[in-house]
């Protein structure tokens, strides 16, 4: 039994040992077998083909520049691809922070490039005078004095090429002309109150017959709009019946002149009566020539234009007393669009001023107006005052109730200095403007804001003209340059004698603005 295991073992041991050599030979997984001398050449030749120590060429992160490795790869931190670079554009940040501060005091004594101060990669706002770890435990990186923008004014910072392409950063010249006053606001469409007639009678009666009983009916100046029955009416007819034959008889017979003269005017009265109750002179003359009474006195419209109230539901059967309103008519030939301007626009509307009013009703038409009154206050909860604009409707497409859009041109602010409007940054009582100072330096500005109109702003102070801004991204660069400035000021408390030279601990730069 002893030997039959024996032999099995040693079986064994030589399938195994023919197993071992057969993989060593064939080397599936690449694995090289170095030792003594030979591993010293395939490596030196390694190097050769690969890039490797002997190369000029390294590879780094786009969104993480410290990671920097000696082969392609991937970004340990995003994971994206990393990039090649030349080695003498990649190395100074990857060999100074690891050479520490003997090898920073050596380069920055031959004069190369000069360190302001060492950042962590991660949290820009921690910041050091000397290399170390961040709080995150990862290798703080330096900022050099070009970097930060050393040649640039103290309050511009120096932009990298490709983040201006990277965020599509525009710039625009600023340029001297004239800003027109658009001023575009909402209105409702309403009757014009200098053209609403309303119908009453100066005597009491009743209507008998009505030709118009319907809200928004047009009526004709001088149509039949009711027949009405006053006995006041009638008793002053007879009573001018009655001066007429008096004046008859005594003009007929031997009275005296005076009496005649009496009784022509008594008769004058009674026809002045008629009037005063808005009896035309053709009815008077009707009534003379009949000699009796009419019952039923036709009323006819004073005026022209659409019914927009009325004294009931049913104008047949009304009693009517004097200054009652029977019906009320508006002429819509012109109307008023009641519109709400903001205080700040008030500058720039009078009385007078020309506006241009749309309604969606009819697209790409405008209708033009002007502006006839305001309110005498402004509207507390709104901080707005009420206009109305008079609109020519001659064509009546125009109804009331209507929204409209109201369009005022006013002068345009000639020979100003000017500059998109979105090149502004607003903050607060602050509005800054991104200057272009020199190629890739950039310099928030604080600027004195006019007027503005039509996507373009006045700049009153602040700014010349040929000057170059920034007009989109600016918000970017702008927060850069509160960071730099941050620095600099925690840089300068530093470097003030008798100032305690210790490990700064991380702080959020504060917004200037």
């Amino acid at each position: 039994m002893r030997s039959l295991k024996s032999i099995t073992l040693v079986l064994a041991g030589v399938v195994l040992g023919l197993v071992i050599a057969a993989v060593a030979v064939w080397n599936p997984l690449g694995v090289s077998w170095l030792s003594g001398n030979d591993g010293a050449g395939h490596a030196e030749h390694d190097d050769h083909e690969t890039g490797g120590p002997s190369s000029e060429t390294l590879y780094t992160c786009g969104m993480h520049p410290q990671v920097i490795q000696d082969e392609p790869g991937n970004c340990p931190i995003c994971g994206m691809r990393l990039t090649p670079v030349k080695k003498s554009s990649a190395a100074p940040d990857h060999d100074m922070a690891a050479m520490g501060e003997s090898g920073a005091a050596e380069i920055s004594s031959q004069g190369e490039r000069k360190i302001l101060y060492w950042r962590a990669p991660m949290d820009p706002n921690y910041i050091s005078d000397k290399p170390g770890k961040s709080p995150m435990g990862m290798d703080l990186i330096p900022v050099y004095e070009d970097e930060a923008g050393g040649s640039a004014s103290p309050s511009g910072v120096r932009v990298d090429p490709s983040f201006l392409q990277n965020f599509a950063v525009r710039t625009a010249l600023v340029e001297r002309g004239s800003i027109p006053i658009d001023i575009r606001t909402i209105g409702i469409l309403q009757h014009n109150e200098t053209n609403v007639v309303s119908i009453n009678t100066k005597f009491e009666g009743w209507i008998e017959k009505s030709n118009y009983n319907t809200v928004g009916e047009y009526i004709e100046k001088g149509a039949l709009l009711f027949e009405i029955y006053s006995p006041q009416l009638v008793t002053t007819q007879q009573e001018y019946l009655a001066a007429i034959d008096y004046v008859k008889r005594l003009s007929s017979g031997s009275a005296y002149p005076e009496a005649v003269e009496r009784a022509e005017s008594l008769l004058e009265s009674a026809r002045e009566r008629l009037q005063y109750w808005d009896i035309t002179d053709e009815q008077i003359d009707l009534i003379r020539d009949r000699g009796k009474p009419i019952r039923t006195l036709p009323f006819y419209s004073p005026a022209s234009g659409y019914i927009v109230g009325k004294g009931g539901e049913s104008l047949e059967g009304m009693r009517l007393t004097p200054g009652m309103t029977v019906l009320k008519l508006a002429d819509h030939s012109r109307l008023w669009a009641e519109v709400e301007f903001y205080e700040d626009q008030l500058r720039h509307i009078r009385k007078g001023t020309r506006v241009l009013v749309e309604v969606d009703s009819f697209p790409g038409r405008r209708w033009a107006g002007r502006v006839v009154l305001f309110d005498s206050k402004v509207d507390p909860k709104t901080r707005t005052l009420r206009a109305y604009v008079e609109v020519d409707n001659k064509d009546l497409k125009l109804v009331p109730g209507m929204y409209a859009t109201v369009n005022v041109a006013a002068p345009a602010v000639s020979g100003a200095v000017k500059v998109p409007s979105q090149a502004v940054l607003h903050s607060g009582e602050r509005s800054i403007v991104i200057v272009q100072t020199g190629r890739g330096v950039f310099e928030p500005r604080e600027v004195q804001l006019g007027a503005g109109g039509d996507g373009e702003q006045e700049v009153r102070s602040g700014l010349e003209p040929g000057e170059v801004i920034v007009t989109s991204s600016q918000f970017l660069i702008d927060s850069e340059s509160n960071l730099k400035a941050a620095i600099q000021q925690l840089l300068g408390e530093r470097s003030r004698p008798g100032s305690p030279q210790q490990e700064p601990k991380p702080s959020a730069a504060p917004h200037q603005h």
